[in-house]
């Protein structure tokens, strides 16, 4: 291992790895810096004894230090030149080195047997000094404190197996006297031989895990297909229902012109000889008239004669005969459409009812996919109720809270809502402690301020004691026959109106605690109450 390590540097001090400066050299021919060894043994004075930091070599009394001008001159030589570029210096999550005072570098090893950490300078005795040969040089670790006995300040060698933890050499002959003892790495090796047991059952795990991934992902991929299939049809038969309506509609309209076209020109026709009817009728009775007036009796008489002899006029109507051309039959073609499409919407209802209607959802797992983040919402808390962890957990705390003022704030009850307000397909969990809490979910306004959760219209609220659930609605209160786990579940669907509550159990299970089927109009917030030492803390989604 020496062989493998660099040479230090003959003109380099070991503490400050920096030249000489002021160069000292003690009686084992080690040098230092003349302020860098003076530091280090002031850091170091305990019981009179001084020592070389290199090689370890100890002095009856402290050492009277005179300057190295040989090493001085050198140095100064050296110190005109470019220095380079200073090397294992501390970086972010590096261990420092124990041993170095002035400037602390990067240590490269941990010793079990002098429970520090050194740099590569301060490590050289360890490879060189048959002192050290017999301790332990581990990876380095910033954890070396955790390694040592908290009461007899030893290192940890031994593993009780009577208590499960380590102990050092000392603990055997004290309070663990006569347990069942074994050297730390035995005892490793014996749980080692677990890991296969251990891996095996990761591994068949992880390879069930996958299983289900696999086919989750193909359900995922056969509902998307399903669905584009879907979209897709009622693309195609709305352009196929428009397509039709509109070629109904023209042909309905070219008919109706046609009609009317035929019915007008019979109309004109029959205008046209109505009014040379009236114009040949007053020709005539203007001769009538003239003749009237004549004084001439042979003229009166002859043409009287000729006259009389002209055929009566045509008195008859036939106007309505002409143009009675109803459009009835447009009026029924219209109604009967009218008819399909009614018939078509409704259809078309019942589809969207179908789809809007819950999925059957049985397991955690398949609820778990309409998993939503919720986080406390800080500014409608009660003052005694405390917001940890990112906002996913509310203790009630006896010492109130000096929250800034907010219109939305309970002042009156130990209540909270969340941020989110949820108008979607929605899931989630938490986990309740203590004596009492509320979970509620309801629309944002004045009436939870005064009323509290389950009180009013606005609100659905399940109510989790020790002694017994209820549910509660409109101050309606219902007995919940289910006891009820620390683990709940909520579960949302707006638009179709479902609202659940579910017990988890530990192996998953879910239990029905209460349902409700309504209308929702408004988004719905979730809330907790948290009666005096209880707690309520929300689930990540899965």
């Amino acid at each position: 291992m020496a062989a493998s390590c660099k040479e230090p540097d003959p003109l380099s001090c070991s503490i400050c790895l920096d030249i000489l400066k002021n160069p000292v050299t003690l009686h084992c021919g080690h040098s230092y810096c003349m302020d860098c060894i003076n530091g280090c043994w002031d850091l170091e004075n305990q019981g009179g004894v001084y020592s070389c930091p290199q090689c370890r070599h100890t002095f009856p009394s402290r050492p009277f230090l005179n300057k190295n001008t040989v090493l001085a001159d050198l140095a100064g030589k050296l110190g005109a030149q470019p220095s380079a570029p200073v090397r294992d210096e501390v970086g972010r999550g590096d261990v420092e080195c124990d041993f170095c005072t002035v400037k602390k570098l990067k240590a490269v090893k941990s010793c079990l047997v002098c429970l520090a950490s050194y740099c590569a300078t301060h490590l050289q005795p360890h490879y060189e000094s048959a002192a050290f040969k017999r301790h332990k040089l581990v990876e380095v670790s910033a954890s070396l404190q955790e390694k040592i006995c908290t009461k007899h300040d030893k290192l940890l060698e031994v593993y009780c197996r009577s208590d499960g933890e380590c102990i050092c050499l000392l603990c055997v002959m004290d309070e663990h006297k006569g347990h069942d003892t074994v050297s730390a790495a035995a005892e490793r090796k014996e749980k080692q031989k677990q890991f296969g047991k251990k891996t095996q059952t990761y591994q068949q795990g992880k390879q069930e895990k996958e299983k289900q991934l696999r086919q989750l992902r193909q359900k995922m991929k056969r509902l998307k297909c399903s669905a584009d299939a879907a979209d897709d049809q009622n693309e195609k038969a709305y352009a196929e229902i428009l397509l039709m309506v509109d070629k109904r509609r023209f042909a309905v309209k070219d008919l109706i012109q046609v009609q009317e076209k035929a019915a007008m020109s019979r109309a004109e026709a029959l205008v046209d000889r109505l009014e040379k009817d009236i114009s040949e009728l007053r020709k005539r009775e203007d001769e009538l008239k003239q003749l009237s007036l004549t004084e001439d009796h042979i003229h009166f008489l002859q043409s009287y004669q000729s006259m009389s002899d002209c055929p009566e006029p045509d008195l008859s109507s036939d106007v309505n005969i002409q143009l009675q051309m109803p459009f009835d039959f447009v009026t029924k073609a219209i109604s009967d459409l009218r008819d399909k499409l009614e018939s078509m919407i409704q259809a078309v209802g019942e589809i969207s009812k179908t789809i809007q209607a819950d999925p059957d959802l049985k397991t955690r797992q398949e609820f778990s996919l309409y998993s939503c983040p919720l986080s406390l919402d800080p500014n409608t808390a009660f003052e005694n109720l405390l917001l940890s962890e990112g906002n996913s957990k509310v203790t009630w705390i006896k010492k109130a809270q000096r929250y800034p003022y907010h219109p939305e704030r309970f002042t009156k009850y130990d209540q909270v809502l969340c941020a989110e307000g949820l108008s979607g397909v929605c899931y989630w969990e938490f986990e309740w402690r203590g004596p009492r809490v509320e979970v509620a979910v309801c629309y944002k306004g004045a009436e939870l301020e005064e009323c509290g959760f389950g009180y009013t219209d606005q609100s659905w609220c399940v109510s989790l004691s020790n002694s017994g659930c209820t549910f509660w609605h409109s101050e309606v209160k219902t007995k919940i026959s289910v006891s009820c786990s620390s683990t709940v579940a909520v579960y949302l669907n707006h638009k179709a109106g479902n609202l659940s509550f579910y017990s988890v159990s530990d192996s998953g299970q879910m239990i029905s605690l209460h349902r409700v089927q309504t209308t929702f109009s408004q988004p719905l917030y979730p809330g907790f109450m948290v009666s005096r030492g209880a707690s309520v803390r929300i689930m990540p989604p899965k």
